[in-house]
């Protein structure tokens, strides 16, 4: 089978086909023909910054092909939609049924990775701030595939004010289109603050000035894989909180709440009031990262075999 891989020294220059032996699927694991797959900015940062070659995790969807030992609850021939850890830019990958759901017979593949893991997170994160009605909502990386659907789930949630926070003016139409009331750059001063809560998927050193645009008693919720410095004394003169959040500590501790975000996700994509953004679809062989490493994305980046 094609599989991507890459060598050290990141960047989108590194990253080569290879033939590969097609995986076996163990105890709990489901093979899957690969139709899609999601590109994330973990998996970018990875290769970025990583001092040694590792396998390329992310989004999969596909056709289930070979059932694992114990595995219970699915069967060869269904399309399926889930996270791999190992090896997910390839023709075949290999799926935890922990981390795995069933695709509707109306949704494509491309729209399945666009959808699940990233309105996930996003239902997490909104969920994790308990927005009350009326309250306004920050939604950093808003042009990013999580950010699109944060910004829809916190406009339909019944905030008041919704804001878009992105790394450059070109980016406004396409986030106003998704339903943000205003625009702000992060070079912004006070990003025209202060907000009740702050969905935050960029990280790194926007994070301290996220947590300054808090209002007293403000919630940010952390779901990037950026890291950051929060200081203590910022959270104390406003009575503010972080709250960090982890689509796979769900999946593996709380299975009936990830069963019903899942749930949830599908029905506001059939009623139409969560819509799934893709930038564009890229040949599994031409794989390349520099649309995310240049922040150039609008939306989610999908490798198609």
């Amino acid at each position: 089978m094609l599989r991507i891989r890459h060598e050290v020294n990141g960047g989108p220059e590194a990253l080569f086909a290879e033939e590969a032996d097609t995986p076996a699927a163990g105890a709990g694991e489901l093979l899957v023909r690969v139709e899609a797959i999601g590109v994330t900015l973990p998996t970018v940062r990875k290769v970025r910054e990583g001092s040694e070659p590792v396998p390329f995790g992310g989004e999969v969807a596909g056709t289930v092909v070979v059932i694992g030992p114990g595995v219970t609850g699915f069967r060869a021939g269904e399309r399926v939609t889930g996270l791999c850890f190992t090896d997910a830019y390839a023709e075949y990958a290999v799926l935890p049924t922990t981390m795995t759901s069933r695709i509707p017979a109306d949704a494509s593949a491309v729209e399945a990775v666009a959808l699940v893991r990233s309105g996930l997170v996003a239902c997490g994160a909104y969920e994790s701030a308990r927005v009350e009605p009326g309250e306004s909502v920050l939604v950093t990386a808003a042009a990013s595939a999580v950010g699109t659907l944060a910004l829809q789930y916190a406009k339909t949630g019944g905030a008041k004010r919704v804001v878009a926070a992105v790394s450059s003016a070109d980016k406004a139409g396409f986030v106003r289109g998704l339903g943000a009331d205003e625009v702000v750059l992060y070079g912004d001063a006070d990003w025209n603050g202060p907000y009740d809560v702050i969905l935050d998927g960029a990280g790194g050193d926007l994070l301290g000035p996220a947590v300054r645009a808090l209002a007293t008693g403000g919630r940010l919720v952390a779901f990037s894989s950026g890291g950051g410095t929060v200081e203590a004394y910022e959270l104390l003169v406003r009575g503010a909180s972080v709250i960090g959040f982890q689509i796979r500590a769900i999946a593996t501790g709380k299975p009936e709440l990830y069963e019903r975000w899942l749930r949830e996700l599908w029905q506001l994509r059939a009623a139409g009031t969560l819509r799934t953004v893709v930038h564009e679809e890229i040949p599994l062989a031409e794989a390349a990262h520099a649309l995310i490493e240049q922040r150039r994305n609008l939306g989610k980046v999908v490798l198609v075999p």
